[in-house]
């Protein structure tokens, strides 16, 4: 990643003025035109955002989370120029193509294929390069046998898929995407997302818009919340990722007979117990635990972190990524699980933290520092992990 620094925001706010007042006689429609008291308007004015700054890098994938009405969209549209800053700047050196509201310019009754060269032609393409990618387009938005059908029938993801593939033809060296990927399907969302990380590796910046904190924590090198219209968080995924998920729950400390550490969540299902151990035979690191539902839980999804005590994030996964399909509880409930995790630690002391999600962002219980153990390992590195590594002699050296 370059240190190039390509979009810049400095001190941006953006207010707009909300119309509450009602005409209810013809002369108000007149004079209402001419009614700009100050008073009236800073009663009516909504802060979308206030004071927000940050900086981009080149190459960079910079993710933007909040809840729903915080400023998020408010700012990607911002930064593609569709707004205007109220207050403050934004400085953007490369072009810039927004995946804001895919599909503008679409037309319902065409056929897919009609629509490709319409859009096609808005991207300032010619018909000649448009027949060149034709079947590349085709052939990413998986709509072989739908291009003579007329738009009006497509689903809301056969749309996106198209509308998506039409996009990422325009040459760009920045990308805004908001969560227009949300109604395509997992397989779909799955190759845009690789589309990134190509685009990324060629030098081309994203900027990402999204509730989807796998995708962040995959995806991201930093990410900036924002909650009420301010800056709430920015950093690095794992702890921004963190920070959103506990504005759903009610934060709180809750002690336990090991050692007081920070853990939160409702408390719909809650860990009772959790164990990491070596098991130097098997050459893996067991982390066990017992868990009780309080209530009864649809889709649980279990999740794990091991840190260092440097505080570096090391590995971890969860069900949902590792597509472990862990059945619903009922009230009552006691179950016990396990991970086992390869062991590639350095000699040294590791954390383990623990969570359990449901409806996605919903957080049940999140305990940092569960549980902690420690390796020992004749054979040491200055690296973070320390796998067994084979190394041998393939042929004789040909002369």
């Amino acid at each position: 990643m370059s240190e190039e620094i390509v979009i810049k925001v400095n001190n941006v706010s953006k207010d707009f003025i909300l119309p509450h007042a009602q005409k209810n006689t013809l002369k108000s429609y007149f004079t209402s035109t001419f009614d700009f008291s100050t008073k009236k308007h800073k009663k009516n004015m909504h802060h979308a955002l206030k004071n927000i700054s940050f900086e981009i890098k080149k190459g960079e994938f910079f993710g933007i989370v909040g809840r729903n009405g915080s400023g998020k969209s408010t700012l990607l549209k911002i930064l593609a120029g569709i707004y205007q800053p109220s207050n403050g700047s934004v400085d953007v050196k490369g072009r810039l193509v927004p995946f804001i509201e895919l599909g503008v310019g679409f037309n319902p009754e065409l056929t897919g294929r009609e629509n490709v060269y319409l859009n096609g032609a808005l991207l300032n393409f010619s018909k000649e390069e448009i027949d060149k990618m034709y079947d590349e387009i085709v052939k990413f938005a998986e709509l072989e046998k739908f291009m003579d059908q007329k738009l009006k029938n497509y689903s809301s993801g056969m749309q996106v898929r198209l509308a998506f593939s039409m996009a990422i033809r325009a040459q760009a060296d920045i990308l805004l995407v908001d969560e227009v990927l949300a109604v395509g399907d997992a397989d779909f969302q799955r190759k845009c997302y690789e589309y990134f990380r190509k685009i990324k590796g060629d030098g081309t910046t994203v900027v990402f818009v999204t509730h989807d904190m796998s995708a962040v924590r995959k995806y991201c090198d930093k990410v900036l919340l924002i909650e009420d219209s301010n800056m709430a968080k920015i950093g690095n995924a794992d702890t921004v990722a963190k920070a959103y998920l506990q504005l759903f729950t009610n934060t709180e400390e809750i002690t336990n007979s090991i050692e007081s550490k920070k853990r939160w969540g409702d408390k719909k299902i809650t860990y009772k117990k959790v164990n990491a151990k070596p098991d130097y035979d098997k050459k893996i690191i067991r982390i066990s635990f017992e868990i009780e539902a309080y209530t009864d839980v649809l889709d649980p999804n279990y999740g794990f972190k091991i840190s260092n005590d440097m505080g570096q994030s090391i590995l971890g996964t969860n069900t949902e990524i590792e597509e472990i399909k862990v059945g619903p509880l009922q009230k009552g409930d006691k179950l016990l699980f396990k991970w086992d995790v390869p062991n590639i630690f350095n000699e040294g002391k590791y954390y383990v933290e623990v969570a359990i999600l449901y409806n996605s962002t919903k957080v049940s219980d999140w305990w940092e520092e569960a549980d902690a153990f420690h390796i020992r390992n004749h054979k040491k590195t200055p690296y973070i992990v320390n796998p067994e590594v084979v190394f041998s002699k393939l042929h004789e050296k040909v002369i």
